[in-house]
């Protein structure tokens, strides 16, 4: 076994080496038909492309069908509709002048059935539909395309006995002789490859999950659940080898049952239990080691055809998740960033391994460099939330992601991103974590930023996380670094608030606020400014008079800066929403002025809604000259997104008044338009852009939410937007 994986991550690209960009994303509801809902459920997630890699196709489980892109023009990819599918789609490749896609038409665990459906690509119709006497989970067809393999997994159910195998019938390899064309020439009568007897954890029940085939014509076939991996001879329909996929040993990662990415933890002789493999050159192969039963490694390993292990990553992905802002800690108790995809692809004539992370939204890409020597990281490219499908197309310098997850309801959808190989550096990442005691500072959900006047930046985490915590950032690294975590603590303990701003105060220390949930019905929470320590203890908590309060909704505290120093120091916070005395499209500025606790009040003017959703604060700042910035923004995000800005009140002559009084309505302008800048990242267009702060120089930094990556898009962001321009 070669190598120690945990160096990998800060290791150079050789200068020579160029990078994927992200170029475009498709939402998969607009290939939806004409009048149907666009929120109705769609999902992408495996993926394939035409022979001449100008048309991808992707498998819909939500709505049975088959979906076709037209990406002649990678950067601007056009529906083309889809091709129902008679039953439930698992996988889908092509060969020739088809399409053969793996159909799940089982009415329950005990009775699986399914079929191949060929569609043939110049109708987009189905021809044919061949019998596998079970249920397919994952298809792939022999480089020389006289050979389909199909992964008859025979699921089992996760409400029976917790989900313990054996739970029969039993699954197989089932194999198709193909034409020139791709069309199986024995449509009635698949071969079938026994895979029973060869694992050691329930030899009777093989759960084959994943299949690929090398140049040699032999498929590899991970039997999940059993934790063993099987080599099968396509043309003679023969075992060639097996063995198991073994356990590995996992040291500084999160396990924390509670949201908190810690990486603390240890965990031993977790079985690998692999999902996804893949063929690389030399004979040998690489899993992705997602889990399904009793194990899940967290990582990818390398083996020879004879089940030698040649590379295990072990806590490395782990560590990437982290140290990018992308680990999902609610799955720390779990499988982490849980990888499940892997793919194989050669560009500027080195290997490349794609590894996708199910949990973190992210692929990780990796050089192969040789079976004596570890592979070499490259670049994380950042996903749609939950990538199954990984398609590397060479020909064309293109690598494709198939994300499933979708939720109108949350503003999450599934989508096709399309990455370009050929960059001479990476946009992504904009902000990473520097290493303490052999492991990343784990950060994500960042909702307030404040500058110092040393030229370092300060930021905070909101509630998703089960301890609040600042971040100090030295913004003058490319990436952005996070240099040091400092916990916040109520009487000495670590205390969960849910931080939206923060500031520094002339005197040493920050005033942070933590937005409040009065309409929740169990705990609700008060909206709270907070005078905290440069150690994070809190001196004071501030609350707002009581005639204040009772208005409350659940949007509260979203921003703090601070005005003046001495006795005529203000603090501002922003309120999110119109509260139940505001007007409509109004919210609230409040002034607190430390020197007599007394609070005052001024009204701000939200935009409306230009579709769905609202528009509200979500952070204010000080500016040099004395007026102050706001981020103003709608709850929308990919093509719905429509207000994203950076306006500028100036408060000279006004007066804000206590609660009760007439409130002076501020006057604001448009400073930036943040909308562009999100787009050119050519994602999903990110919803909260939650943090801003100005520079020394003058310029203002932004910075997004990414919601702890919990069912929410992963990337983490820094934006410099430059020095405040005139504004109207």
């Amino acid at each position: 076994m070669v190598g120690a994986a945990g160096a990998i991550v800060l290791a150079a690209a050789p200068a020579s080496a160029a990078y994927f960009e992200r170029v475009a994303t498709f939402p998969v509801f607009e290939n939806l038909p004409d009048g149907v809902d666009p929120a109705t459920e769609t999902a992408a997630e495996i993926i394939a492309a035409t022979p001449d890699g100008m048309t991808l196709i992707y498998s819909d489980s939500p709505n049975g069908q088959l979906g076709f892109i037209d990406i002649t023009d990678p950067k601007s990819p056009r529906p083309l509709g889809a091709v129902a599918m008679d039953g439930e789609p698992t996988s889908v490749t092509t060969v020739g002048k088809v399409a053969l896609v793996g159909v799940n038409t089982s009415e329950s665990y005990t009775t699986p059935s399914g079929h191949v459906a060929v569609v043939d690509l110049a109708t987009r119709e189905v021809v044919a539909r061949c019998d596998v006497g079970g249920q397919p989970d994952s298809v792939a067809a022999s480089r020389d395309g006289r050979f389909l393999a199909l992964a008859i997994e025979n699921e089992r159910d996760e409400d029976v006995n917790d989900g313990a195998i054996p739970q029969l019938p039993a699954g197989y390899l089932a194999i198709l002789d193909l034409d020139e064309d791709g069309v199986p020439g024995n449509c009635e009568s698949a071969r079938k490859v026994e895979l029973a007897g060869l694992a050691a954890v329930v030899p009777d029940d093989p759960e084959p999950e994943f299949v690929d085939v090398n140049e040699a014509g032999v498929a590899a076939v991970t039997l999940q659940e059993n934790n063993h991996i099987a080599l099968v001879d396509l043309a003679s329909s023969k075992v060639t080898g097996h063995f198991p996929a073994g356990s590995v040993d996992l040291d500084r990662i999160p396990t924390s049952e509670e949201a908190l990415i810690e990486p603390i933890g240890s965990l031993k002789a977790v079985p690998r239990e692999p999902d996804a493999v893949g063929w690389l050159s030399g004979g040998r192969l690489v899993t992705a080691n997602e889990g399904d039963w009793q194990g899940g490694s967290r990582g990818f390993t390398v083996f020879d055809d004879a089940g030698e292990v040649l590379y295990d990553s072990g806590s490395l992905l782990e560590h990437v998740a982290i140290r990018h802002g992308m680990y999902p800690a609610k799955r720390a108790k779990a499988k982490g960033n849980e990888p499940e995809g892997i793919e194989i692809g050669t560009f500027g004539g080195e290997e490349l391994i794609f590894v996708g992370s199910e949990r973190a939204s992210m692929v990780t890409v990796f050089a192969d460099m040789g079976r004596d020597t570890a592979p070499e990281f490259r670049q994380v490219l950042p996903t749609g939330v939950g990538p199954e499908g990984l398609l590397a197309i060479p020909e064309r310098n293109l690598f494709v992601v198939a994300a499933e997850t979708d939720s109108a309801e949350d503003a999450v959808r599934s989508n096709v991103m399309i990455y370009q190989y050929g960059a001479e550096a990476t946009s992504f990442p904009s902000i990473v974590s520097a290493e303490v005691d052999g492991a990343p500072i784990g950060f994500g959900a960042l909702s307030g930023l404040a500058a110092a006047g040393d030229g370092r930046l300060f930021a905070v985490s909101d509630g998703f996380y089960a301890s609040a915590r600042i971040f100090e950032i030295d913004p003058s690294q490319r990436p952005a670094v996070i240099t040091r975590a400092i916990t916040v603590t109520k009487d000495g303990q670590p205390v969960h608030y849910d931080l939206e701003g923060i500031a520094l105060k002339p005197e040493g220390g920050f005033w942070l606020v933590s937005e409040g949930n009065t309409e929740r019905a169990e705990n609700p929470t008060e909206n709270l400014l907070l005078d905290v320590a440069a150690d994070g203890a809190v001196r004071q908590e501030i609350a707002l008079p009581e005639e204040v309060a009772g208005q409350a909704i659940r949007f509260g505290f979203e921003g703090v800066t601070v005005t003046g120093e001495g006795g005529s120091q203000r603090v501002v916070v922003a309120i999110q929403r119109p509260w139940k005395d505001d007007a409509a499209n109004e919210a609230k500025l409040g002034f607190y002025t430390p020197a007599s606790g007394e609070w005052s009040f001024a009204r701000y003017p939200l935009d409306a809604p230009a579709g769905k959703g609202w528009v509200g604060l979500s952070e204010v700042t000080a500016l040099a000259d004395g007026r102050l910035a706001l981020i103003e923004r709608d709850n929308q995000g990919g093509p719905g997104a429509a207000v994203k800005k950076v306006t500028v009140v100036d408060l000279h002559g006004v007066t804000p008044a206590p609660i009760g009084q007439d409130l002076p309505l501020l006057t604001k302008s448009t400073a930036f338009d943040v909308l562009p800048v999100l787009q050119r990242t050519h994602g999903w267009t990110i919803e909260k852009i939650e943090g801003l702060a100005q520079l020394p120089d003058g310029r203002l930094v932004l910075a997004s939410d990414n919601d702890g990556a919990a069912d929410a898009l992963s990337e983490a962001g820094l934006f410099d937007l430059g020095p405040l321009p005139a504004t109207e």
